[in-house]
Parts: structure tokens; C-alpha cells; sequence
């Protein structure tokens, strides 16, 4: 897994601004499971940060549990 860049967290987080103005259902999962995904990576990359972890973990879970309603 790649390290994630600044460019890859900026345009997530643009992504976040721009759905909470219209967004739908899968649309709304498929960037839970982005997101996810990114602190993941970042997790992965700060070894010894628990938190980074335990933040990814949960966000995995709300991510999984978006796919599982469709």
C-alpha cells in the first residue's frame, strides 16, 4: 500500500464538502469506503500510533457496514 500524499487527503476532503450539498446513498458509501481506506494507509505508515489505528478501524466498520445495505 502506497503512503498516502497531501494531494490524496486534500481531494478527500473536497469530495466530503461538495456530497454533503446532494448526495446519494452509494455515492455516500463509495466515499466511507475511500476514506476508509486513506487512514488505513496512514495508520499503516505511522507505526506506533494507536490512535491512527483505532480511528481507521472504526472507520473500516463504517465503511463495511455501508456495503452491506446495498
Amino acid at each position: 500500500m502506497s503512503r498516502p500524499s497531501i494531494a490524496e487527503i486534500s481531494a478527500l476532503t473536497a469530495d466530503l464538502a461538495a456530497l454533503r450539498q446532494n448526495r446519494t446513498s452509494a455515492e455516500y458509501a463509495a466515499l466511507m469506503d475511500r476514506k476508509a481506506d486513506l487512514l488505513e494507509r496512514i495508520a499503516r505508515h505511522t507505526p506506533g500510533d494507536t490512535g491512527a489505528v483505532e480511528v481507521a478501524r472504526l472507520s473500516r466498520e463504517h465503511a463495511d457496514s455501508l456495503k452491506s445495505t446495498d
